[in-house]
């Protein structure tokens, strides 16, 4: 499949976000997820999702760690498409390793245990969300910090051997609250504070209105390392 990369790059890059969606989720269906954060992106392709097929497969990792209001977007979201989406945890005993070697606010000592509570939270639970998966579907798009502006529609995420789809890629912040706002789309209380990107609590906090849209995750970090390694190559995160 890594091979068919630019292939479907070349041949599907006119496509809209919900025609690659209607698509691909009819090609692969029983083998192709959604991950959502319930961030305002994926917000978005949760409602074009299920209004293609109410029967997809939608996933979310819970750190342990979220905000309330995610909690409560989550709650809202279900309500809406009447679904119960599916829940990953972290593994206990991952977690109780963790804090003995670390503490429990130990990510914020250096870059390196930041990585690897990213790991434990949700690059391992990641892993099982997509076992059996062949396209992992994400919210991601190129506007949103410079270690995205080099993306594409179509990605070989190679640490889990799988084809990741980002409908959204060229979609503008504009964009996605337009639909939002078009569609009744619910979506998290914490945009409306400040937060244009929502992560764990501890790892995110409101920016000034403006600023980079990555800027509030992570920012005792400098900006060339802030992706929790879902995204990126998952050996450089061990």
């Amino acid at each position: 499949m890594k091979e068919n990369i630019d292939i479907l790059n070349k041949e599907f890059g006119k496509y809209s976000a919900k025609e690659l969606l209607r698509f691909f989720l009819k090609l692969y269906k029983g083998r192709i997820s959604f991950s959502t954060s319930f961030g305002a992106e994926d917000q978005v392709l949760t409602d074009m999702i299920f209004k293609i097929d109410n029967e997809a497969d939608i996933f979310t990792l819970d750190t342990g760690r979220l905000p309330y209001e995610t909690y409560d977007v989550m709650h809202r979201t279900n309500l809406k498409y009447e679904t119960k989406i599916s829940v990953y945890f972290p593994l206990s005993e991952d977690i109780e390793c963790l804090y003995k070697e670390q503490g429990i606010n130990g990510f914020y000592d250096s870059v390196q245990n930041r990585k690897d509570c990213c790991f434990v939270r949700k690059i391992a639970p990641l892993k099982r969300a997509l076992e059996g998966v062949d396209v992992w579907i994400t919210g991601l798009r190129a506007q949103q910090s410079i270690t995205r502006e080099d993306l594409q529609l179509f990605e070989w995420d190679e640490g889990n051997h799988i084809i990741k789809l980002n409908p959204l890629i060229l979609w503008s912040e504009q964009d996605i609250w337009d639909y939002i706002k078009e569609n009744d789309v619910p979506y998290n209380a914490l945009h409306d504070k400040g937060y244009p990107s929502i992560g764990c609590a501890p790892c995110t906090r409101a920016v000034k209105e403006g600023a980079d849209v990555r800027s509030g995750r992570w920012w005792w970090e400098s900006p060339e390392h802030k992706e929790c390694g879902l995204h990126i190559n998952i050996k450089d995160n061990q």
